[in-house]
Order: C-alpha cells, then sequence, then structure tokens
C-alpha cells in the first residue's frame, strides 16, 4: 500500500563516527514496479469484494522524486513528487492480507501525478555524543547528538515514523504482503494511498525512544484528503528499547493508538439491517466514536546474514475498520537472509508467515453480506487468514534488483469456502 519513508532516525544512525560535512540540499530517485498474477482457484461463489477466482494479473509502477533543503541548523525541509500507474489484483480486494504493498485503495491505466509527502524535520539536540547520519531519501547527510528530540510535521505517511521493522516494512525491498510489512491491526490514520497531515514527536535517549503523534483521519473511511481538518483524528504513541543480543542489535516496540471518527458498530449495522429486511451496511450506522488497538513489534540479528522479526497486532474489533485492513487481530514472523554463504552479499532471502483473524461481531456482518474495506464475498464460512511469502531479491547492479516473490493466501478474506490463492510476483526496483 505505501512507499515508504527510507530516512534514518537518529537512533538509527551510526554512532561515535568522526564529524561530518552537512548537505545542504539533496536529490534521490527510484522507480518500482510490481508484477503480479494469479491462477484460478476454488471458488463457488464471488462476492462484491472477492478476488477474482479466474486468475488475474496485475501491474503497478511508482517513480518518486525525494527532494530535501536545509532550512537552519537541524532543520530539513522534504518534498516528495510520485507518479503512479496500475491496479491491484482485483482492485485490491480479496484479502485482508493483501498480496502487494505497491498497491493502492484507488488505481489508474494512465499515470497520474501526486505529492504523498511534504514535510519539516527540526531536531533538538541533547547531551550525548555525535553521530553521523548517512545521506538518502528524506535525508540529509548530517552530524548531530545521539540524544536529541526530532519533530517532524506536515504531510506523511504514520508509518514513516511508526511501526518501523529492519526486516519486514519497505515494499520496494523486502516483503510485500500488507500483514507482513505493518501490524494487521493498526488502523492508522490514511487516504486511500496512505498518507495524511499530521505531526510527530521523538524523544531519543540512550537505548531508548519515545515517539507521539496526532494524525487527520480521512472524513470518510479511505476517503481523499484534499485539506488540513483535524475534526477526525488519530493519537499513536510507541516506545522503543534497543539492545544487544550475543553481541546483535536488537529492538523491542510497543505502540498504542487511539482513532475518533464517525464509525459504526458491527453488531448496529447487522441489527439495523435485520430490522428493514437489508444488507448490513456500515456507512447507514455511523456516529462520533473511539476505536483502539496495538501493536508489539520485535526484531533480532541473529547472526551478521541473519535477522528475523515478529509483529502481534490487536483491536477490540466491535467497530469497522476505518483506514487500513479488516484485521481484529494479526500475527506475523519472519526471518531475512544474506547472501554471503552463497557469495552474493547483497541478495537477500526472506521467508514469513501471517495470521489473521477478526472479532466475532465482524464475522457476523460478512456472514450477513456486509462489505469492509478489502474483503466482502456476500456471505462468510469462517477461518482464520493463514498467509505464507517468500521472495529472492538479486542485486543486479548497486542500484537496482529484482525480486521473485511467491504468497499462497490460504482462507482468503476469512472463507474457507474459497482459495487457496497462490499469487506469483516479480519487483523491479531501481534508485539514485
Amino acid at each position: 500500500m505505501l512507499a515508504l519513508a527510507l530516512h534514518a532516525h537518529a537512533d538509527e544512525a551510526a554512532p561515535a563516527l568522526p564529524p561530518q560535512a552537512d548537505e545542504t540540499w539533496a536529490v534521490h530517485g527510484q522507480v518500482t514496479t510490481i508484477l503480479q498474477q494469479h491462477p484460478r482457484f476454488t471458488s463457488p461463489y464471488s462476492g462484491p469484494q472477492s478476488m477474482d477466482p479466474n486468475g488475474r494479473q496485475e501491474e503497478t509502477t511508482d517513480v518518486t522524486l525525494f527532494a530535501g533543503t536545509k532550512l537552519w541548523r537541524n532543520a530539513e525541509l522534504w518534498i516528495n513528487a510520485e507518479i503512479d500507474q496500475g491496479f491491484g489484483l482485483s482492485h485490491s480486494f480479496g484479502a485482508a492480507g493483501f498480496p502487494s504493498g505497491g498497491a493502492y485503495k484507488e488505481g489508474a491505466n494512465m499515470p497520474y501525478l501526486r505529492m504523498p509527502r511534504l514535510f519539516v524535520r527540526q531536531v533538538f539536540p541533547l547531551s550525548g555524543e555525535q553521530v553521523a547520519v548517512e545521506a538518502g531519501a528524506n535525508q540529509l547527510a548530517s552530524t548531530h547528538s545521539a540524544d536529541n528530540v526530532t519533530l517532524t510535521f506536515g504531510k506523511m505517511a504514520v508509518v514513516d515514523i511508526f511501526d518501523n521493522n529492519t526486516y519486514a516494512h519497505d515494499p520496494r525491498s523486502d516483503f510485500l504482503n500488507w500483514a507482513m510489512i505493518d501490524g494487521g491491526a493498526l488502523d492508522y490514520a490514511a487516504d486511500m494511498w496512505g498518507y495524511t497531515y499530521g505531526v510527530a514527536a521523538e524523544w531519543n535517549q540512550g537505548n531508548w525512544t519515545w515517539r507521539n503523534g496526532i494524525y487527520q483521519m480521512s472524513l470518510v473511511p479511505n476517503g481523499k484528503i484534499t485539506g488540513i481538518d483535524f475534526h477526525q483524528f488519530e493519537f499513536i504513541t510507541e516506545v522503543e528499547e534497543r539492545h544487544q543480543l550475543a553481541g546483535h542489535p536488537g529492538k523491542l516496540k510497543l505502540l498504542a493508538y487511539l482513532n475518533h471518527a464517525s464509525m459504526s458498530k458491527y453488531s448496529d449495522a447487522v441489527q439495523s439491517a435485520i430490522a428493514n429486511n437489508t444488507t448490513p451496511d456500515v456507512a447507514a450506522n455511523r456516529h462520533y466514536a473511539s476505536n483502539y488497538g496495538f501493536v508489539l513489534n520485535g526484531e533480532q540479528e541473529l547472526t551478521s546474514d541473519i535477522g528475523a522479526f515478529a509483529r502481534f497486532s490487536k483491536t477490540p474489533g466491535d467497530k469497522e475498520v476505518y483506514e487500513f485492513t479488516d484485521i481484529s487481530q494479526g500475527f506475523s514472523a519472519g526471518i531475512q537472509i544474506k547472501g554471503d554463504r552463497w557469495g552474493r552479499h547483497d541478495d537477500t532471502i526472506g521467508l514469513a508467515i501471517a495470521r489473521n483473524s477478526i472479532s466475532g461481531d465482524a464475522q457476523r456482518y460478512f456472514k450477513a453480506g456486509g462489505l469492509g474495506v478489502l474483503i466482502g464475498d456476500g456471505t462468510l464460512n469462517y477461518g482464520a487468514e493463514n498467509i505464507l511469502e517468500t521472495y529472492y531479491a538479486i542485486r543486479v547492479h548497486p542500484h537496482a534488483t529484482i525480486t521473485i516473490d511467491y504468497q499462497q493466501i490460504k482462507n482468503p478474506s476469512y472463507n474457507m469456502d474459497r482459495g487457496p490463492i497462490n499469487v506469483y510476483g516479480l519487483r523491479f526496483h531501481t534508485d539514485i
């Protein structure tokens, strides 16, 4: 769903490096094309938001320009211009763990221009040794205190700053499935492309970071955000602990969020449908309410060439999903292996699993024919959605990678009557 920012936060910078000259401006670029297809699969019936059982092939391409400049000491302004084209499989319907993080909830046959990010980052140094931050997309080369407070505000993605993971977070370079790259039950504020307006503050101190953010939610679920309006908003907080285990770095993060928006309870939609002899519709039963959830996110380097990750996320599941995807509880875990053992240091193998589920209220809503963000088969023979993903990323040039990806989605949209779906993919990525 997202093209994630590639900047390094202060806590991720290499410590105790010699001072370097700060960049005053920079321009970077990237191009990513993802091809995916699935063959026919078992499907005794389909609904308005089912994956096409007859087999589909789709392609998405995004071209991004990252332009940044230094405003004053420790302050940067970044703007991202992006050209997008293409569709996700079945127009991004049919699985809660959707198989392409490069696909948005809106597609187009012809390329179109967007501005996903326009933000300012200000670092306020505290005590501690100086660290050097490497140049990269959305990050100027700079040197500042390891202990600091970093303020970021403007237009961005919530997951540019929150729920990061070294091994599973960027669909341009690692896993593709939505349930792998983010906490599945993290219903983060976003428009249909995954971006919004907000402000975040990060306090980096020693081996700890505390992040807090306030972000604008769309006026209607998955709607376009055309201006700044915080009538509906999300508050999100995350605590991160960094450590060494047998000499190998690792991180543990605990994230919690609280959403305030006009949303419906699944049970209200079902009761209203029974009373009126209609199909449940959350849009007809919305009122201003709150929803919440949490994500436990861990990563650990096991050896110099192997790393592992795991996430567990949960929300009560009594209310409709507002922005991300139809998951009340999600678990994912996997490993990433560099190619040193076979003489290909820059190649990477990834292997991960995910298990998604929804609440009893949500099950009754979908069984009665209700539609969610990504799913809706017209009825439901419930079973947890289980996903396997593996990929091999081949570095063909210092700035170009080709990735072969395979996914199996069992019980897509939590429906044991359909699937499994086998998804085959190719990803082409280059950056400067």
